[in-house]
């Protein structure tokens, strides 16, 4: 009976989730498109974080990374949103690795600092290579994805495309999450020492939690340019990659439903304060506030 009103349950948040659309007005739809995006990156940092227990503050980068190359791919190559996004996926995966080189040996603020620095290194390159990145103008003129003859180009269209990538990369984090990958990243975030004991390669794990996140974090860039038309350096700060934390922390690290959860709060929240302009970002931080000093274990609590 309690599989049968969860699955009922599902079917009504799947229907709502496609007909909202319908119901709402293309600024609602926007910004749910946006967080949409959001849970893609959240879905993404949460492997790294959430399931291997690996604070990076610099996620954003990985973000941007993605989002340049398909800017270039798109703009300089005339290349179509379906090639842009294996091109970015991997170059976002070859990075990530780059980054987890000097950071899997490293734990706690040591680890912290070096990601953050990665990070900011990244935001640093995109504002002062203009050869290639056209620094803080940023790049513009990114075509709209197309498929066949159908062109996205609405708010609408784009909601259902952004939804298919977070049904998809949601249900892959799940599969990924009851494999025996996933069950080693535990493993390791629990106690690593007993985890290398066991047999796991931990140094292995590692980079693969680096790659796999990296990856995703690619695909949401890859999106976000082709969605946006635009791309500049002010996009991809160190405030995204605290937002992006904020997310997995809040929805219970290593939750994949409290993690889609907390991105949707979160991308909504700074919406529906907007009437309070002046006051907006002290609202939202206190929310934040409170929630971890009520809710320190997340919104959703893991189950055992």
């Amino acid at each position: 009976m309690k599989k049968y009103g969860q699955k009922v349950k599902i079917i009504v948040v799947l229907a709502a989730v496609f007909i909202f659309p319908l119901l709402t007005n293309s600024y609602w739809t926007h910004i749910a498109t946006l967080a949409g995006v959001y849970i893609i990156l959240s879905l993404g940092l949460n492997i790294i974080l959430g399931f291997c227990g690996i604070l990076m503050l610099g996620y954003a980068a990985l973000y941007g990374i993605g989002a340049y190359f398909a800017a270039l791919a798109s703009t300089n190559l005339h290349l179509s949103f379906w090639l842009t996004l294996p091109i970015s996926f991997l170059a976002t995966l070859f990075f990530s690795v780059l980054a987890g080189a000097p950071a899997i040996r490293l734990k706690g603020d040591y680890l912290a600092i070096v990601t953050l620095g990665f990070g900011e290194i990244i935001r640093l390159l995109f504002n002062n290579l203009d050869v290639v990145t056209n620094g803080p103008k940023g790049i513009r003129g990114i075509a709209h994805p197309e498929f066949f003859s159908f062109k996205f180009s609405s708010p609408t269209h784009f909601y259902y495309l952004v939804l298919f990538f977070v049904l998809a990369i949601a249900f892959f984090v799940y599969k990924l999450k009851k494999s025996k990958i996933g069950k080693a990243w535990f493993a390791i975030k629990e106690d690593e020492i007993a985890a290398q004991s066991c047999g796991i390669d931990t140094t292995y794990m590692k980079f693969l939690a680096f790659a796999i996140g990296g990856g995703i974090a690619g695909i949401a860039g890859c999106f976000y340019a082709h969605w946006i038309g635009f791309i500049s350096p002010e996009s991809f700060t160190f405030y995204e990659s605290v937002l992006i934390v904020s997310m997995v922390v809040l929805g219970g690290m290593g939750n994949i439903k409290g993690c889609i959860i907390s991105a949707i709060i979160l991308s909504l929240l700074p919406e529906v304060l907007r009437g309070f302009q002046s006051y907006r970002m002290l609202i939202f931080g206190a929310l934040l506030v409170l929630i971890m000093i009520f809710k320190p274990e997340g919104l959703i609590l893991k189950k055992k």
